[in-house]
């Protein structure tokens, strides 16, 4: 039984005395939920500027700490960079790696094989990656859906070792449904998902089937339950909606019901 985990991605997001706010609220939400809260596994990725007050925030709660990206060199001319050493020091347990805003809209454009180090990077690290895979709505419209996302998936992970489910978190993303209120249905994200868990027994056997696959396009608590309720789909990434106390604890109720 895979323990369903919803994670949530801040972006560019707060300010410190809102990360605060935000933080205070899930942990009290979280605390009224009982101990069917600890059934869902929660994260919260701030920018990184924010990672070493938020992981305060949180401390002695059972918030984990995740990084938005990292750089897969381990120190040098970089500026402006992270290595994965200097994250995995602030206690996260994640990192977002391969977001469809690095891939396609932020810096030099994330390749596959950028991705692929960082992954290597993340691991080594001893944290895991959340690996973010998806295709763009060209892609979709030509039917290229499933080819994208092998594609994506087995390029991300050449050369990475799955011996157990704890190196890897997969999330689809549908690149047409971040930020623009669409989302999947919930047959199109199960098609996805079971997709992505199928092509990951190719590449670690049985492990795929512990191997939890999020789903990253335009989630919220209205549609959280019946996303959630479908088989392969193991959680969230979620945006927006995770940056409100209120909505992203509905996400989480949701899916202790579904």
């Amino acid at each position: 039984m895979r323990r369903p985990l919803v994670a949530g991605n801040w972006k560019m997001n707060l300010d410190l005395a809102q990360a605060r706010e935000l933080v205070k609220g899930l942990r009290d939400g979280l605390a009224a939920l009982g101990p069917d809260a600890r059934k869902v596994e929660v994260a919260i990725c701030p920018p990184a500027i924010y990672l070493f007050p938020v992981a305060k925030y949180a401390d002695g709660s059972e918030i984990k700490l995740g990084a938005q990206n990292l750089y897969y060199e381990p120190k040098g001319a970089f500026t402006g960079e992270l290595s994965a050493a200097m994250v995995a020091e602030t206690g996260a347990r994640y990192v977002i790696l391969g977001h469809s805003e690095r891939r396609h809209t932020i810096g030099h454009l994330e390749d596959d094989r950028m991705i692929n180090r960082k992954v290597k990077a993340t691991i080594a690290a001893g944290m895991t990656p959340i690996l973010c895979v998806g295709e763009t709505l060209a892609e979709r419209e030509a039917e290229q859906t499933l080819d994208v996302l092998t594609f994506q998936l087995t390029a991300g992970l050449v050369g990475v070792g799955l011996e157990s489910a704890d190196k890897l978190v997969v999330a689809y993303e549908p690149v047409w449904a971040i930020g623009t209120g669409r989302n999947a249905t919930p047959k199109q994200a199960q098609q996805a998902h079971a997709h992505l868990r199928g092509q990951l027994r190719e590449v670690a056997g049985n492990v795929a089937d512990e191997v939890r696959i999020l789903y990253g396009g335009s989630m919220k608590p209205d549609n959280a339950g019946e996303l959630m309720s479908r088989p392969d789909v193991d959680g969230g990434l979620i945006g927006g909606a995770s940056l409100k106390a209120d909505a992203f604890l509905g996400i989480i109720k949701a899916t202790l019901m579904s």
